[in-house]
């Protein structure tokens, strides 16, 4: 123990040298309090641990690794760990170790420090037992194996959890991604995500598939006459109107600033043109404001349908569907084309 002890002298927590306050032996401390040694101690372990060197750490201070790969197990006070040192995964959260508890076990397994992250919350008296005294106390008794090992796994099921936690996060993040904020219809994002895997699924499958650009009419006139905010309305109220009127399997896009777009599998272009020629009416009918002490203006649209041809990819099959769009507004607007 003398070259732990050496060691231990040399600890450093910023510009404080860590204090060394005696060994377990004489710190009165019952082994059977510790949660690694519960139903595991016995006089020949006592033995072993006694002259384990006990450290002082003030609050804030911060365990350095120059102690090497080390069990640390808290006999007063409390530890903050970030999670990474229990876990591998850091994702900005601390757990507590309290009186009993212990830290370090996978160091201890794998032969490397990583004390970076552990720190005490108030004035904490730590038992550290090294890792080779750790590994001979392993071999004398059973108990102390099958602590660790229900520890270690209760280490794992956590690690898992966490892991999960972040998965099912980093999607619901993701899908908010796919969501334009304004509208609450699926962006630009969303549609190069999905639309080339639909237009290939379609082709595997010989399945129709037809596109709906949609335009907002003189969506700038409007903006400037009655502004932004009620353009804002207009936009939304224009994505409750797509929303309302498909299917379940349909799909609504805001495309980019005033334009829309309408997805609709398995649909041929007879039934696109009926869904946008609905689309176009209740367009039409929708009201922006319901205060009606104003004059209440109406948003009309143009649409472009288009179907997809044989080998056809989404660049083109959009490309189709806006030439439709266009000529719909060479038309006078506030109607349908192909």
């Amino acid at each position: 123990m003398m070259s732990t002890y050496r060691r231990l002298r040399g600890l450093v927590s910023g510009k404080h040298i860590v204090e060394k306050i005696g060994n377990f032996g004489a710190s009165g401390c019952n082994i059977s309090d510790l949660q690694l040694f519960c139903a595991a101690a016995d006089d020949t372990t006592a033995a072993m641990l006694a002259p384990c060197p006990v450290l002082r750490l003030e609050a804030g201070e911060a365990l350095s690794d120059a102690s090497g790969a080390c069990l640390y197990i808290v006999l007063r006070g409390s530890l903050a760990v970030a999670t990474d040192t229990h876990t591998g995964m850091d994702d900005g959260t601390v757990s507590k170790v309290l009186p009993g508890e212990s830290v370090g076990e996978q160091s201890v397994l794998d032969e490397a420090s990583n004390l970076v992250a552990i720190s005490a919350l108030e004035e904490t008296d730590v038992l550290v037992i090294d890792a080779v005294l750790v590994w001979e106390l392993i071999e004398q008794s059973n108990g102390l194996a099958r602590n660790l090992l229900r520890l270690m796994s209760f280490r794992v099921r956590a690690a898992n959890a966490l892991l999960r936690r972040r998965q099912k996060l980093g999607e619901f993040y993701r899908q908010l991604s796919m969501v334009d904020s304004l509208t609450g219809l699926y962006n630009r994002a969303w549609l190069n995500d999905l639309l080339p895997n639909m237009i290939t699924t379609a082709h595997d499958s010989d399945a129709p598939l037809s596109l709906v650009m949609i335009d907002l009419d003189h969506f700038k006139r409007f903006n400037d006459q009655h502004g932004h905010q009620a353009g804002d309305q207009a936009l939304r109220i224009a994505a409750q109107v797509l929303g309302a009127a498909l299917r379940p399997t349909d799909f609504a896009v805001r495309y980019g600033g005033e334009e829309l777009m309408v997805i609709l599998p398995d649909t041929h272009q007879p039934m696109a043109l009926l869904v946008a020629e609905r689309l176009c009416e209740r367009l039409r009918q929708a009201v922006i404001f319901e205060d009606l002490r104003c004059p209440l203006p109406h948003v009309t649209g143009s649409f472009g349908v288009a179907s997809l041809l044989p080998r056809q990819q989404e660049h083109d099959l959009i490309a189709t569907a806006d030439a439709a769009l266009y000529r719909a507004k060479d038309a006078g607007r506030n109607r349908v084309a192909v």
